[in-house]
C-alpha cells in the first residue's frame, strides 16, 4: 500500500468518528431530552479524545508530513487533500489532548445552558460557561500560534486569508456607506408594519409552507430532511445527508420563510458538491464566507424579490386565506424588506443586518484584545446596539443571548455572515448578464440557477478557494463595492424613489 492510500484509510476512520460527533450534535440540537446532556457530554468527550487521537497519531504525521515534501506523484486534487490535511494536523497538535477532551466536554455542554439561560433571560446562568469558553480560546489560539494575534487565528479558521485588517477595510464600507444609507431609508419607513405581518399564523400552515418551499428550490428530501430547533441551521456529514432546521413563530410568519429559504441557501451547496469529494477532506463549501454567500443569495435576491413573491404568493394566500386576505404581490414584497430597527440579528432586514454583524465584530476583537471581560460583555453590546442601530436593549435574549455561536466557541464566524453578503452580492451581478434571472425566478425555474451555481460555486467544494471561485465566476477578485452597490440600488427604488 502507498502512502496515499494508507492515507485515505487513517482519513476514513476519522471520518466515522465525524459522523458518530455530528449525528450525536444533530440529535442534541433536535431531539435529544434536556436531561441527557451531562451523561452525553461525558460520552462525547470519550469519543473526542478517540479522534484527537487519529487525527494526531505518529503514523498519520508521518504520512502527511511525507506527502506534502513529495507531492510530485499526486494529482492536483490528492495534493489539495494533503495540503488541507497538514493545515488541520497544524493546528490541532499543538493542542494537548486533556484540553481538547476538556474543551470538547464544555462545549457540550453549554450550548443547552445557553438554551436555558436565553429562555429565562438569566445572563449570569451561562456567564460562567462562556468565560470558560473564552479562557480555553485564548489559551487554544496562543498553543497554535504563539506570535500571532489571537483574534486573527479565528478568523482564518472561518476564512481562509481572512483577518483582522482586511476584515477592518471590509467594515470600514459598512460603517461609511451602507450605515449612512440604513440611516436614511430608516428615516423615511413606515411606523407600523401592515397589519398582515403581525398576524397570527399558525404553525402547522407555515410548516406546509416551508415544505412547498424546499420543493420550490429543488431540494432533493431523498437526500435531506427537515426538523425544529431553537436556532436555524444546516448540517450534513456528505452530499446524500444534509439536513436543515426551522423554527416557527406564530406571531412572525417571516421568520420561519426566511429562515428555510436562508438554510435551504446552505442544504442545497452542501447537496450539489460533487460526490466525488465526498470520501475526501475537500467536501463541503470552499469556506464560511462562500456557504453564507449562497444562503443570503438565496434568502434575500431570490426570496425577498418581487418575482418570487408573484409566483409563490398565491400558495401561501391558500393556506392562510384570512391573513392575507386582499394582499397583493407588491405589497408583500414590500413587506419583506420592511426596513427597521431590530434587535433580533436572524430577524433583521437585509439593509440592517450588516450592522448587526459590526457590532458581533467589533465585541470579538475587544474579547481577544482583552479590552473586556464577561462581566462587562452585556453593557457593551447594549450600548453598540445603541450606536449602530438607535435601539435600548430591555433582555438578555433581545442582545447578548440571543445567538448560539459563542455557547460553542465560534469566535471568528459571525464576520463570514456580512462577508457571505457581500460574495453574494459581487455574484448576483454576474449571474443578470448570463442568466435570465427574474424570468426564472417568476417562472418557478429556481432549478436552472441551482444548475449555473452548482456548475460556477458548489461542484468544487473545498477544492478551490474563494477568491479562485470569484475571479473565475465574476472576472475580478472579491470587490465589496458591489455590496454597497446593490443594497443602495434595491433600497432607494423601494424608499426613496
Amino acid at each position: 500500500m502507498n502512502g496515499f492510500d494508507r492515507f485515505k484509510e487513517l482519513q476514513k476512520k476519522q471520518k466515522a468518528y465525524q459522523l458518530v460527533l455530528g449525528i450525536a450534535s444533530w440529535d442534541s440540537n433536535t431531539e435529544a431530552p434536556k436531561a441527557c446532556f451531562p451523561y452525553r457530554s461525558e460520552m462525547l468527550s470519550l469519543i473526542s479524545g478517540e479522534y484527537y487521537a487519529l487525527s494526531t497519531s505518529e503514523e498519520y504525521q508521518e504520512i502527511v508530513n511525507a506527502l506534502h515534501q513529495d507531492p510530485e506523484d499526486l494529482s492536483e486534487i490528492q495534493k489539495k487533500e494533503i495540503r488541507k490535511a497538514k493545515k488541520d494536523i497544524d493546528k490541532i497538535l499543538p493542542i494537548p489532548r486533556e484540553d481538547y477532551v476538556e474543551y470538547s466536554r464544555l462545549v457540550n455542554l453549554s450550548q443547552r445552558e445557553w438554551e436555558e439561560a436565553k429562555a429565562k433571560d438569566d445572563y449570569d446562568h451561562f456567564k460562567p460557561y462562556l468565560e470558560k469558553i473564552i479562557g480555553f480560546r485564548k489559551k487554544m489560539a496562543h498553543q497554535r500560534d504563539p506570535d500571532a494575534h489571537p483574534y486573527n487565528v479565528f478568523l482564518d479558521d472561518f476564512e481562509e486569508g481572512m483577518d483582522m485588517e482586511k476584515y477592518d477595510g471590509f467594515f470600514r464600507i459598512v460603517k461609511e456607506e451602507i450605515a449612512p444609507f440604513a440611516k436614511e431609508v430608516l428615516a423615511v419607513k413606515d411606523e407600523k408594519p401592515p397589519e398582515f405581518m403581525v398576524a397570527t399564523y399558525p404553525r402547522d400552515k407555515q410548516k406546509q409552507f416551508v415544505e412547498y418551499l424546499m420543493d420550490v428550490l429543488a431540494f432533493d428530501k431523498n437526500r435531506g430532511l427537515l426538523k425544529e430547533s431553537v436556532h436555524p441551521f444546516t448540517w450534513n456529514t456528505h452530499s446524500k445527508d444534509v439536513r436543515f432546521t426551522v423554527r416557527y413563530l406564530e406571531n412572525y410568519l417571516f421568520s420561519s420563510v426566511f429562515a428555510a429559504i436562508h438554510e435551504l441557501g446552505h442544504a442545497l451547496y452542501e447537496q450539489q458538491v460533487d460526490e466525488m469529494f465526498d470520501m475526501t477532506n475537500l467536501k463541503s463549501g470552499a469556506s464560511m464566507g462562500m456557504h453564507e454567500s449562497q444562503s443570503r443569495f438565496y434568502e434575500n435576491v431570490v426570496g425577498r424579490s418581487l418575482p418570487f413573491w408573484e409566483a409563490h404568493l398565491p400558495k401561501l394566500k391558500k393556506l392562510f386565506p384570512r391573513q392575507l386576505k386582499g394582499v397583493d404581490a407588491e405589497e408583500f414584497f414590500r413587506a419583506a424588506n420592511r426596513v427597521d430597527e431590530t434587535f433580533i440579528r436572524v430577524e433583521a432586514d437585509e439593509l440592517t443586518y450588516p450592522l448587526h454583524i459590526l457590532i458581533r465584530y467589533e465585541i470579538e476583537r475587544m474579547i481577544f484584545e482583552g479590552q473586556i471581560d464577561v462581566d462587562d460583555l452585556p453593557a457593551i453590546w447594549n450600548k453598540k446596539m445603541k450606536q449602530y442601530l438607535n435601539l435600548d436593549v430591555e433582555k438578555p435574549s433581545q442582545g447578548i443571548l440571543q445567538d448560539v455561536h459563542w455557547s460553542t466557541g465560534m469566535f471568528g464566524y459571525f464576520p463570514t455572515y456580512a462577508l457571505g453578503s457581500a460574495y453574494a452580492a459581487q455574484i448576483y451581478y454576474t449571474i443578470k448578464e448570463e442568466l435570465d434571472f427574474e424570468r426564472l425566478v417568476r417562472e418557478d425555474d429556481i432549478a436552472e440557477i441551482n444548475r449555473f451555481l452548482k456548475e460556477k460555486v458548489h461542484c468544487y467544494g473545498k477544492s478551490k478557494t474563494p477568491e479562485e471561485i470569484l475571479v473565475a465566476l465574476t472576472g475580478e477578485p472579491f470587490n465589496p463595492q458591489y455590496y454597497a452597490r446593490y443594497l443602495k440600488e434595491k433600497y432607494r427604488d423601494i424608499y426613496l424613489k
